[in-house]
């Protein structure tokens, strides 16, 4: 669902109401996309926001600065996850993905008491990471060219016979209307100025 339809932003009371949709452009690695995309900006904020409640439930209190700068890292990512640059966003996310998991990964030592916690956040992560790469794969795969679609204008005639032969072609073929027409000059036409 887009922010317009969310808010009713761009609606005024006049406008005709929709009752039907058509069928959606949207493949289903454009929807994953897009729910990954918002996953992003939920987990940004949440980490913006309460990195020492997140620190402190995997065991993890000295990394809360870490953990703030991978809420911006989030947000970042997830706009052009959002947007027609998916193929950006999802490897964007992906490259965090392992920045996580990497960072998940020292809290899993024995002598951590939350590491059950840190244990579930990594399993999570690394599902996530799993639809992070379907989603590029599909994406990938549903926008891009073939190996041989460069574009090809050999043929189209474009000027086929020049074009110095084809200047004033239009007026030839043209009837100007008479209200159309210009004669004289300007001081001809309005003679109270000339004057």
């Amino acid at each position: 669902m887009s922010l317009t339809n969310l808010t009713g932003i761009a609606r005024s009371e006049g406008d005709p109401k929709i009752e039907h949709k058509g069928p959606s452009s949207l493949t289903g690695a454009d929807r994953l996309a897009r729910a990954l995309g918002w996953v992003s900006i939920g987990l940004g904020v949440a980490e913006l926001v309460a990195p020492g409640r997140i620190a402190r439930a995997l065991g993890l209190e000295d990394k809360q600065g870490l953990i703030r700068a991978y809420g911006a890292r989030e947000l970042a990512s997830a706009i052009p996850t959002l947007s027609i640059d998916k193929p950006v966003g999802l490897a964007a996310r992906i490259g965090g993905d392992a920045l996580d998991l990497g960072t998940l990964a020292t809290a899993l030592h024995k002598d951590n008491p939350k590491r059950r916690n840190a244990a579930i956040a990594t399993a999570l992560v690394a599902g996530i990471t799993l639809l992070d790469l379907v989603a590029l794969a599909g994406v990938q795969a549903a926008h891009k060219r073939g190996a041989r679609s460069d574009r090809d204008y050999s043929d189209r005639s474009g000027l086929p016979r020049g074009a110095a032969a084809s200047r004033g072609l239009a007026r030839k073929d043209f009837d100007i209307p008479a209200d159309y027409r210009a004669e004289g000059t300007v001081a001809d036409a309005l003679p109270a100025l000339s004057a």
